[in-house]
């Protein structure tokens, strides 16, 4: 079956289209690296903070987006563990809109059936925003529509350090042999532990890498790289990534049908 989705924007070009997307072969599990905001403002004479207000505006349109195709995991990388090098100004204001947009937008994501979770090293940030992090989370827990998950403090590297200790210390207890170790426990011991892989990783902001962003479960990722910057980037282009998405040849290293 096809489903037609149409978005206005203030885009003519993003106006005229229609983006015919497949509903039997959706890509379960979205991820997207929301990269650009302080280029996008500095374009504009605008101050950083300026280009992630808008940032949040755009990550609410995809959200919306996401749920009106039934779209089951959407993660984004909101705040990686090396982000904390920015200027502490940048940080700290970076922390207040996290939970501005936990207060703000947590009613509307449970009208719409959204199931909220963060995944990162949440210890290291304030008690308060973990607070509310914990209370957005058990909100929306019920929820049986998308599954909305933000990286917040989050290394790729960081989180497969993080399973080889868990899987190091069952061995080390006799919970497990050393012969039991597999790709699925492994898998069972990350922050996506009992998530689909990712399917489809989308970035924008023009840089073509995946900057230490969920490493193993990209192992068969579909890439799609787009020169917008993130408060630009549309629901319109969101469905072409997945329409693109729809059109390759996924083998994961086997063969095609021919």
């Amino acid at each position: 079956m096809w489903k037609k989705f149409f978005y206005k924007s203030e885009n003519k070009q993003d106006q005229a289209e229609m983006t015919s997307v497949r509903d039997d072969i959706l890509p379960a599990h979205i991820a997207i690296i929301m990269d650009g905001n302080g280029r996008w403002a500095k374009k504009r004479g605008l101050p950083r903070k300026a280009g992630h207000k808008k940032g949040v505006d755009a990550l609410r349109e995809i959200v919306k987006a996401a749920c009106s195709i039934n779209i089951e995991f959407l993660t984004v990388y909101a705040f990686s563990t090396e982000n904390w090098k920015r200027p502490t100004t940048e940080v700290n204001f970076l922390m207040k809109l996290f939970s501005y947009y936990l207060h703000s937008e947590i009613d509307e994501m449970n009208k719409n059936n959204v199931r909220l979770n963060f995944i990162g090293c949440l210890t290291e940030l304030s008690g308060e925003l973990q607070r509310q992090i914990r209370q957005g989370e058990a909100k929306t827990a019920a929820n049986t529509g998308l599954n909305l998950n933000i990286a917040v403090n989050y290394g790729g590297r960081d989180e497969l350090v993080m399973a080889v200790k868990d899987v190091a210390q069952k061995v080390l207890t006799k919970e497990i042999e050393l012969d039991d170790i597999d790709e699925k426990m492994v898998d069972n011991s990350l922050y996506t532990a009992h998530k689909p892989p990712i399917d489809l990783l989308i970035r924008t902001g023009g840089d073509m890498r995946i900057s230490n962003f969920l490493l193993w479960q990209c192992a068969y990722a579909e890439f799609w790289f787009t020169e917008k910057n993130w408060p630009e980037f549309t629901p319109e282009q969101f469905m072409r990534a997945i329409a693109d998405y729809q059109k390759r040849d996924r083998r994961f290293g086997g063969l095609d049908n021919e």
